[in-house]
């Protein structure tokens, strides 16, 4: 499969995860502070994005080195999210309903990049050769 087929259902699965995201975070907002509220909606739409991720967009079977791994790929979206909502809500004004779509669109580049490292990457490193002398 193409980069460019990879990114186009990666960016499937980003509108999914999006929504599962947006939808855990709306319901728990009305209980939680918005910041609570971000990071268990967050830490429940990647258990699903790395599912979604592993059988669509890079075909590749999910493993449990991989579940260890994958929230990497999300430190750096959970970061600039993160520091988005805040930004956004505290400095900015905007309102805390729409403030993480807003964060997180900035952060579409970076996570594929890392994504893609991680769920292509072979779960056995290859075996070096040692040097003949």
């Amino acid at each position: 499969m193409t980069v460019k087929a990879q990114l186009a259902r990666f960016a499937l699965v980003g509108v999914v995860n999006t929504g599962t995201y947006y939808g855990c975070y709306l319901a728990l907002l009305t209980r939680l502070p918005y910041i609570a509220a971000h990071v268990a909606a967050f830490a429940l739409s990647m258990t699903g994005s790395f599912f979604l991720n592993s059988w669509f967009t890079y075909r590749t079977r999910p493993t449990w080195r991989k579940f260890l791994l994958f929230p990497l790929t999300n430190a750096a979206n959970f970061v600039i999210t993160t520091g988005g909502v805040y930004l956004l809500v505290d400095l900015a004004g905007f309102s805390s309903r729409y403030a993480p779509l807003v964060a997180a669109a900035a952060a579409i580049p970076i996570t594929f990049v890392v994504s893609r490292t991680i769920m292509l990457r072979p779960d056995v490193p290859p075996k070096t050769s040692l040097p003949v002398r």
